[in-house]
């Protein structure tokens, strides 16, 4: 096991440790009781390519039978818009086969889990003699995420600073440990004329991420779940230094000009091209910085390193956030023995089949063999 398989297959381990369109019934099976989908409908995030790119190549090989039977059929909608689009759908009884979610809404207590709109993942794939391909890690990950087995972990991520090493070394920098160091990195990069860091400030999460982080690192890796508990609020002193510790980022230039409007695409852009230093992100990104037509900097100038630690916090480095990508649903009444032969399909294929052509590692056992897969960025080799 070398290269990019080697550390994905060890970044899996690292991660579990810390932590579309149709308005049709079913074809029969569970959650029968409507009309037959003519088409398996897709709907995923603009922003993220990941999942749609891989279910059209698995469409064209390893599910081809599938395809033949229930034709994939893939939308979009802006990641921000998610929650309005599917709650829309919903109303109309028009959700699609699968879909992304937003977290609230695939949750026992959400509008779609409430209403039984979709899937519980976990029955389905028992049901269908696959469930033993998913990560026990990932569906512990989704349940903890989701209250339920709501999501199929399509991407399984761990998240942290990739940095642009020959920035750093032409600028004399080294990748920072603790938050002080990140912030005069920040101060030298700046003054050298180059973005220290870059967000898609535009979609909102990745700031609130780092927020996340800084609280998560000054007050340990329970500070939100005492929120949710009433321990704590978010406006006690502790978590306002955290959201005034990056807001002083952003009132220092360090963020570049117009972060609050830039997209996932011009900042992955910008760090890609070189014009940014840093950028905080999930493993989903080794998507974008093993491909060739996007990255211009080279996959072997390129560091990962985990958020750094807060002086005098409780927190630790070598605490990984973990995630399993945002929530992938599937229709309750569009579920029948057609769907049933993709979700097969693709819990037997998925797995090997993102990390061989993306780069991108999932939830999903890898059951055919991986080789020469694009390199991962060399500080995360050493991890």
């Amino acid at each position: 096991m070398t290269g990019r398989r080697g550390w994905a297959l060890r970044l899996t381990a690292a991660a579990g440790a810390a932590l579309v369109l149709a308005g049709c019934a079913s074809d029969g099976g569970s959650g029968s009781g409507g009309s037959t989908p003519d088409k398996f409908t897709l709907l995923t995030p603009a922003e993220n390519a990941i999942i749609r790119n891989e279910l059209t190549t698995l469409s064209k090989n390893a599910c081809g039978t599938a395809e033949q039977a229930l034709p994939l059929n893939s939308e979009t909608v802006a990641q921000s818009d998610v929650v309005q689009k599917i709650t829309l759908l919903a109303s109309q009884d028009a959700l699609p086969v699968m879909f992304v979610a937003g977290t609230a809404q695939v949750k026992p207590t959400g509008d779609l889990g409430k209403g039984k709109l979709i899937v519980d993942y976990e029955q389905t794939l028992k049901d269908l003699g696959v469930w033993d391909d998913i990560l026990p890690a990932a569906a512990s990950t989704v349940k903890s995420a989701y209250g339920s087995m709501a999501s199929l972990p399509f991407q399984y991520n761990i998240e942290g600073i990739f940095y642009n090493k020959k920035l750093f070394a032409d600028h004399g920098v080294t990748a920072p440990q603790t938050w002080d160091d990140l912030v005069k990195a920040a101060q030298t990069l700046k003054a050298a004329g180059v973005v220290p860091i870059t967000e898609a400030g535009s979609q909102g999460w990745p700031i609130t991420r780092l927020i996340g982080m800084y609280i998560f690192r000054s007050l340990g890796p329970d500070a939100l779940t005492a929120v949710k508990n009433g321990q704590a609020k978010l406006t006690d002193p502790q978590y306002v230094a955290a959201a005034k510790a990056v807001a002083d980022l952003g009132a220092a230039g360090y963020f570049g000009e117009g972060v609050t409007s830039r997209s996932t695409d011009a900042a992955n852009a910008q760090f890609l091209n070189g014009q940014a230093a840093m950028m905080y992100n999930g493993s989903w990104f080794l998507a974008n910085l093993n491909d060739p037509k996007q990255n211009k900097v080279g996959a072997e100038n390129v560091g990962f390193i985990p958020f750094p630690t807060v002086a005098g916090g409780k927190g630790d480095s070598g605490q990984w956030p973990a995630n399993a990508g945002a929530a992938t649903a599937l229709s309750t009444k569009a579920y029948g023995p057609k769907v049933g032969d993709w979700l097969k399909c693709v819990a037997e294929n998925y797995g090997s089949s993102v990390m061989q052509n993306q780069g991108v590692i999932s939830g999903f056992k890898l059951n055919q063999p991986v080789s020469n897969v694009p390199r991962s960025p060399s500080s995360c080799r050493k991890s």
